[in-house]
């Protein structure tokens, strides 16, 4: 029977039609379909009447294709002139550089490939060192997609290809073989479909949670990898704040805390910027669940720096923030601004803008929807007009270079982020839906490597004319920065 106040008394209970519409109104509000019923297996299978997997290997650059040196040039609007040159200097490294900073124009290329149709929330950059460790409330390390500038919901098909094709330039960069190339782009699709499969034959919740890190690498049998995370993870453990703090500040006259400069990745800010950002904290806290609020009132805020971060980041504004305790112990905080999904004018079906119109919030709830454990520090708030995200800096990450791994230890790798973007990707999209469409064979896998393959040659010819470019005197340029 139901409580006064509870749930509808006696008589008015809902009928499961109206329970089912209520269902998926609140998945509507929230940009996603819900899973209608226990056939989704059977309707994945079905749209590869429309879209034969076949067809993912397909790519072609469209008549009008924008060449890499005015898709980089129109990328750099509004961003900080001085700091261009440091952005085209760690794009003209190599092509994986190239395509680490190239989001939107793989975007207006993947804008052309065969789509389901079925939509999940994309990390949207999702590059092979966009992967990595990071520390939880705990302080134990999880392993997951760590980058989500790019965060928007769209073609499930985007985030793998480019997964998929960062992989054959990263094998490239080491100098591998064209078959191990193509074999590492071919397991990270392999690697997605099995563990699809996997997350589809578990009960919702279970699903959600699945593959813990500590059994991340027997599930994507991994073994290769596993001394190399082990190193990367020891070292992640060392990487916070206070170390940060120790080698990046010093103790002001009236007993306080600086930054020391670093140009011109570190540099200092005025006194009204400083006042402007320290001000959106305020706000800012207001985007943190209740308890973490508590947690934060009891630090103050010492002083605030600029710092150049990133590679397709570069020349967007970014703030480090130091706080310390009652104990003197930092806490630094990363204010970074949140510009526009680069994938969003070429998205299918473009989602309608957030109530607010804010880009933080846009690159925060995305990162929520994608990650296991996210960064309980994670929030937004607005500096002098713009939109920023606010995180943890250093909160114990750290990161494994595809482009320096052994062929063996780079297949491990190309599983283990093939099996992460599928859970990251269950989270919003049916995965019933979606192993039914990738299916048991390796048809998809094979045609998502020939994509790769493609993709990563057409990337070295941009990045090539992205060289022209430098040496003509076109695009300025600092390297080594």
């Amino acid at each position: 029977m139901a409580h006064a106040g509870g749930a509808e008394a006696v008589g008015t209970r809902p009928t499961a039609a109206e329970r089912e519409e209520r269902t998926r109104r609140g998945f509507a509000v929230a940009g996603f379909a819900p899973a209608q019923d226990g056939r989704g297996r059977e309707r994945g299978k079905a749209l590869r009447t429309r879209v034969p997997r076949e067809r993912h290997a397909e790519f072609a650059p469209a008549p009008g294709r924008p060449t890499a040196v005015t898709a980089l040039e129109a990328s750099n609007a509004g961003r900080i002139a001085g700091l261009v040159p440091i952005r085209v200097g760690r794009m003209a490294a190599g092509p994986f550089a190239f395509l680490r900073g190239s989001a939107g124009l793989m975007g207006a290329d993947l804008a052309g490939t065969p789509v389901t149709g079925v939509d999940a929330q994309l990390c949207g950059d999702a590059h092979a060192a966009n992967f990595g460790l990071y520390g939880d409330a705990r302080g134990q390390i999880v392993l997951d997609i760590n980058d989500f500038d790019e965060t928007v919901p769209g073609p499930w098909e985007w985030d793998l290809k480019r997964l998929a094709a960062s992989l054959v330039l990263a094998a490239r960069e080491t100098g591998a073989g064209e078959d191990t190339a193509r074999e590492a782009a071919q397991h990270a699709a392999g690697s997605y479909r099995r563990t699809m499969r996997t997350l589809a034959k578990l009960p919702t919740l279970d699903a959600w949670n699945a593959i813990a890190d500590e059994q991340l690498v027997s599930f994507a049998e991994a073994h290769d990898l596993a001394d190399v995370l082990r190193k990367v993870g020891a070292k992640a453990l060392g990487n916070t704040s206070a170390r940060f703090a120790a080698r990046s500040t010093a103790r002001t006259a009236d007993g306080g805390w600086r930054f020391t400069a670093a140009p011109p990745v570190l540099t200092e800010v005025t006194d009204a910027t400083a006042r402007a950002v320290a001000h959106a904290l305020g706000p800012y806290v207001e985007t943190l669940p209740a308890e973490v609020r508590t947690l934060l009132s009891r630090y103050r805020v010492q002083d605030v720096a600029f710092r150049v971060v990133g590679t397709g980041s570069v020349g967007t504004r970014s703030y480090v923030v130091l706080l310390t305790d009652h104990r003197d112990q930092p806490l630094v905080l990363q204010v970074k601004e949140a510009r526009p999904s680069a994938l969003l004018p070429y998205l299918p079906n473009a989602p309608q803008p957030a109530p607010d119109g804010h880009e933080g919030r846009r690159v925060v709830l995305g990162q929520k929807h994608m990650q296991v454990v996210s960064d309980t520090l994670l929030g937004w708030t607005t500096v002098d007009g713009l939109p920023y995200q606010v995180r943890q800096f250093r909160n114990r990450k750290g990161s494994v270079d595809p482009a320096a791994l052994l062929p063996a230890q780079l297949d491990d790798y190309a599983r283990i982020t093939g099996a992460l973007l599928a859970r990251a990707h269950a989270h919003t999209s049916d995965p019933a839906l979606l192993a039914g469409y990738c299916g048991k064979s390796e048809v998809l896998d094979e045609a998502v490597a020939a994509f790769s393959v493609a993709y990563a040659d057409r990337t070295e010819a941009d990045h090539a004319d992205l060289l022209t470019a430098v040496r003509s005197g076109r695009l300025p340029v600092e390297h080594g920065v």
